[in-house]
C-alpha cells in the first residue's frame, strides 16, 4: 500500500508543478471547504507538494515508516491490515485539515499543500508499535521514538502558536497525535501493550 500511495502522489505532484489549474484544484483552501464544501480538498491536498524537495522529503519518510507500519499492521490486524493501513492515511489527512480548516475558513487567501500530516501519522504509529526504536534525528543523531516524539509535538505547538513561517505546524500535530491513537481505534487492548513497551524497554 505505501508504494502504492508514494507512486501516485509522485505523478500527480509532478503534473501539478507544470499544470497550475490542477495544483489550484487539489489544495487545501480552508475558504472552499467551510464555505463551498469543498470536501475532497482534505484529501487531495496530499497529492500536491511546493517543489521536489517538499515531495521526496515527504514520500522518503512516508516509504521508509510506511514499509515498517505495514509489517506491524499485517502482525496484529492479519488480513485486514492493508485496508486498516489506508484508513490510517486517509483519516489521517482529514483530522490533520480539520483544526486549519477552522482556524482560516474566513481568509480565501489561505492554501495548504502535502501529505505531511499523514506522513506523520505513519510515523508516530510506528512509534507507538516499538517506542523506544531509534530514529535518526538529522540522518546523524539517535534518539529514541518516544522521545523525538514528545520533543517533536511540543516543538509543532510553539511554532504554530508563533506562526512565524509557512509550515503547517498545526497539521504536523495533528497527524501526529492521530498516528499515536489511531492503533487504539482498531484495538484498545493494545494500550498496555504500548505503556509496557513504554516502562520497560
Amino acid at each position: 500500500m505505501t508504494l502504492y500511495i508514494v507512486i501516485i502522489t509522485v505523478i500527480v505532484s509532478a503534473l501539478a508543478f507544470y499544470k497550475r489549474p490542477l495544483f489550484e484544484q487539489l489544495s487545501l483552501k480552508p475558504y472552499l471547504v467551510f464555505h463551498r464544501f469543498h470536501l475532497h480538498r482534505l484529501v487531495s491536498h496530499s497529492l500536491v507538494h511546493a517543489d521536489w524537495m517538499h515531495l521526496i522529503i515527504n514520500m522518503y519518510v512516508l516509504y521508509i515508516f510506511g514499509g515498517v507500519c505495514e509489517k506491524y499492521f499485517a502482525l496484529y490486524f492479519g488480513a485486514k491490515s492493508n485496508l486498516i493501513f489506508i484508513e490510517l492515511y486517509v483519516f489521517s489527512l482529514v483530522f490533520s485539515s480539520l483544526y486549519s480548516v477552522f482556524k482560516h475558513r474566513n481568509n480565501p487567501m489561505y492554501s495548504a499543500i502535502g501529505a505531511s500530516g499523514a506522513v506523520n501519522a505513519v510515523l508516530f504509529t510506528s512509534i507507538f508499535f516499538d517506542p523506544w526504536n531509534k530514529l535518526w534525528f538529522f540522518g546523524v543523531i539517535p534518539v529514541p521514538g518516544i522521545v523525538f516524539g514528545v520533543l517533536y509535538m511540543v516543538y509543532c505547538i510553539i511554532m504554530a502558536r508563533k506562526e512565524a513561517d509557512n509550515i503547517g505546524h498545526d497539521a504536523h500535530f495533528f497527524g501526529a497525535l492521530m498516528g499515536l491513537v489511531f492503533p487504539l481505534f482498531i484495538d484498545f487492548s493494545l494500550l498496555p501493550q504500548f505503556l509496557e513497551k513504554i516502562v520497560n524497554p
